[in-house]
């Protein structure tokens, strides 16, 4: 199973953000947010910062895809 940020991706052009501004909001490394461009493993730590962040759920950032 892979997993996929496009919807991040979407909601941050929704909301007029840059990926920097995610880094700056949430507290999260720019190496993350590199790592989650390339579909790889990031902790539900992180994952919740986001969603903390954006005021947002898991299911609107992500998804498991096959």
């Amino acid at each position: 199973m892979a997993v996929s940020y496009k919807k991040l991706w979407k909601l941050l052009i929704d909301k007029d953000m840059m990926k920097k501004d995610l880094c700056r909001l949430s507290g999260i490394s720019t190496a993350t947010v590199t790592k989650m461009g390339k579909g790889g493993y990031v902790s539900t730590e992180v994952l919740e910062k986001i969603c903390k962040s954006l005021d947002c759920k898991l299911e609107e950032i992500m998804e498991v895809t096959q």
